[in-house]
């Protein structure tokens, strides 16, 4: 479906299904299709913190080896959850490390956001849902990550600096909830964040990121995924690699 849209790249979610763990299947299918692996996501979600292994750092050691053999340049990771305590203790240091061992990665924390449940408001992340309270090298900025947040993502992109490595683009309404829309159906700055990038140096890759499942037909799927190409093509201020996820 990328290849027919003409989008430039994929960002592959490491999963629990078993193709998005084997990079000779990724590679075979890049190859065939036309359309390579830009950006690795590694396995930080909750359902798949038993994929490759229980101990994050090597799921992110996995995430980088795949990434440089499918030749991509960005690892997006997410903060340490609140109960992996040895793994957030040694979480800057360790992405150092990593760092130091895959010099070609780029390992972006992305921001993430409170969880709101029964009226009450919890943060399931350590030290924290938004990265630059902490500080790191790289980042992924997410839009509707900033609308479930309440965050200003103008505001993040200045705060990431240079350490903005990579975007997630998708819009939001912010009423709470992860809803990774399609950019321009939402309330986030999505045009002025593209159009912003290429005075911010931004050398990194866009994703598209937003949730399909609703869709009633294929062709539903491909107009959404169609409108949000289009919409990051008009407003990239300079030819910056837009891929889909």
């Amino acid at each position: 479906m990328a290849a027919a849209l003409g989008y430039d790249g994929v960002e592959v979610m490491v999963w629990t299904d078993a193709v998005s763990q084997d990079a000779g299947a990724l590679s075979g299918l890049a190859r065939h299709y036309g359309v390579p692996v830009l950006s690795v996501h590694s396995p930080c979600l909750l359902v798949t913190q038993r994929v490759w292994s229980s101990d994050p750092w090597e799921r992110l050691r996995r995430s980088a080896v795949l990434a440089e053999t499918l030749e991509a340049s960005t690892v997006v990771v997410h903060p340490p959850f609140t109960w992996q305590r040895d793994y957030a203790r040694s979480f800057v240091d360790g992405l150092g490390k990593l760092g130091d061992d895959h010099p070609g990665i780029r390992f972006a924390v992305e921001n993430m956001y409170p969880v709101r449940m029964a009226g009450r408001e919890f943060v399931p992340y350590m030290p924290g849902w938004n990265p630059t309270d902490t500080g790191y090298p790289a980042y992924t900025l997410d839009l509707s990550h900033c609308a479930a947040s309440h965050s200003d993502a103008l505001e993040m992109a200045d705060k990431m600096g240079a350490g903005l490595a990579h975007v997630h683009l998708g819009d939001g309404t912010g009423e709470g909830r992860d809803e990774h829309l399609v950019p321009g159906r939402g309330t986030q700055p999505c045009a002025e964040l593209l159009t912003s990038l290429a005075g911010r140096g931004f050398t990194g890759s866009v994703a598209v990121e937003v949730s399909t499942r609703r869709a009633r037909s294929r062709a539903d799927r491909e107009g959404d995924l169609r409108a949000a190409l289009e919409f990051a093509r008009q407003h990239l201020a300079a030819p910056t690699p837009v891929d889909a996820r």
